[in-house]
């Protein structure tokens, strides 16, 4: 039960490391509150198996209060944080129908995690979905298969063609997946449900400034992937920045200098950085506390903000010794706080935090993916068993779990994907009954307001 006099811990973030710190304080006598802005956990590296139709939302998400429903000292709230008081040691929060609440606390965890960042360019999300959110997926998945269904309605020619053109900016590991399963959908999914056209004939153009894919990844493993896309049929476009997105295309410019590049494409989807959620902007504003351009936020050994020992920072908004991007360092950072918290109820010292590398996996297609850990490189059909045994490990849920397994199952006996149902809107519905969109907007001129874009 909830006590005015315990230690009140309050989490930002329902992600890997909210949820990995909260599960280490449940029980433990303290009142812990996990603040999200969806109220669910979210497994974000088999979103682009949802936007792709292999598996459906329930596969990769679980509500926080269905999570922790058995302890009854961790509450989770619906809101996005927006301010901070740190002399107060209070956080406001908004709702989704943009009224606010505030919530005390005397240990803060922001793990609040990044967004798409379209490098200063964000007029391009209209026409580039990122892959960050349940959302980002959905309508991923609407623009791929509705590309296609457009394409059959089209005689042969320029406007069919760029219907059945897919653009993928970014070579990390969520744009070799999203072009790895796109080809594949293509040319074994779809292969034999149309008509008119053949959607093997679809092309992927896969964009990225380096001179390789997954480049994070051990040159032999990423080598390995160039290869696995171009047999898939993945055109690679290497040493370019994508420097115009719109309707109906991309323009493309060498980095090296030399003439742009046009493409005729209709599905265009954007991987290529991401930033700080505007929320960790403001804490360092308020604290005072150094960023770098992607608003990563500076932390000490212990990952606290330096002259405040009671807020910490984890996973990927964490500032420090280059730590990455990933859910292992948000689920260890996660781990760290909350034994911090432990220690100085039982009174002992903090540990300093140190991240351990436990390897990094990419899947590219059916019977092929890549795994390293440590000194091991594993790809191919091995390194695709090993990447499925690794993701199912850690989805959240045993229902989840047995489920998703049965669909990949499902999946590998026949080619097709159970979960391509998508949605296209209607004139006589509101897009978004509840938003947190509009709050951090720029204040439209006077002689804007009040007119709908719709």
């Amino acid at each position: 039960m909830m006590s005015d006099q315990r230690l009140r811990v309050l989490i930002i973030g329902g992600g890997f490391g909210g949820l990995f710190c909260a599960r280490r304080l449940a029980g433990v006598d303290v009142d812990v509150t996990v603040l999200d802005r969806a109220a669910g956990h979210l497994f974000q590296p088999l979103l682009y198996q949802c936007a792709t139709g292999k598996l459906s939302i329930g596969h990769i998400s679980r509500p926080l209060r269905e999570e922790f429903a058995r302890h009854r000292n961790v509450r989770t709230l619906l809101g996005e944080a927006v301010e901070l008081d740190p002399d107060a040691r209070t956080v406001t929060a908004m709702r989704p129908d943009e009224t606010t609440f505030t919530v005390e606390y005397d240990v803060l965890i922001i793990a609040a995690g990044m967004r798409q960042s379209y490098l200063g360019n964000e007029h391009f999300a209209q026409w580039a979905p990122g892959m960050k959110t349940l959302d980002d997926a959905l309508d991923i998945r609407q623009r791929l298969f509705t590309a296609f269904e457009i394409a059959e309605t089209l005689p042969p020619g320029p406007e069919r063609t760029s219907w059945l053109t897919f653009a993928v900016a970014g070579g990390g590991p969520t744009g070799v997946e999203l072009a790895g399963q796109i080809r594949e959908v293509a040319t074994r999914t779809l292969a034999k449900e149309f008509h008119s056209i053949r959607p093997e004939d679809a092309r992927v153009l896969l964009f990225d400034g380096g001179d390789s894919v997954l480049k994070s990844f051990a040159p032999k493993l990423a080598m390995k992937a160039n290869e696995t896309l171009r047999d898939l049929g993945v055109e690679l476009h290497f040493g370019v920045h994508v420097t115009d997105v719109r309707r109906d295309g991309v323009t493309v410019t060498p980095k090296k200098g030399g003439p742009e590049e046009h493409f005729e494409t209709r599905t265009v989807l954007w991987t290529a950085g991401v930033e700080a959620v505007p929320f960790a902007r403001h804490v360092a504003k308020v604290l005072g506390a150094e960023s770098d351009r992607a608003g990563r936020i500076a932390v000490e050994p212990d990952l606290t903000v330096a002259g405040h020992p009671e807020i910490f920072v984890i996973g990927d908004l964490a500032g420090r010794d280059q730590l990455p991007g990933v859910a292992e360092n948000a689920m260890q950072g996660g781990l760290h706080a909350a034994s911090c918290v432990r220690r100085d109820l039982a009174g002992r010292a903090r540990r300093p935090y140190r991240y351990r590398d436990l390897g990094s996996a990419a899947y590219i297609s059916h019977g092929h993916a890549l795994l390293q850990v440590g000194p091991v490189r594993v790809s191919g059909y091995p390194g695709w068993l090993a990447w499925g045994l690794l993701h199912i490990a850690f989805l959240t849920g045993v229902s989840n779990r047995i489920s998703t397994v049965a669909t990949w199952l499902a999946s590998i006996a026949r080619a097709g994907r159970y979960h391509r149902a998508f949605m296209l809107g209607a004139s006589d519905r509101h897009d978004e009954r509840y938003t947190y969109s509009s709050w951090d907007l720029p204040e439209p001129p006077p002689e804007t307001r009040g007119v709908s874009a719709g």
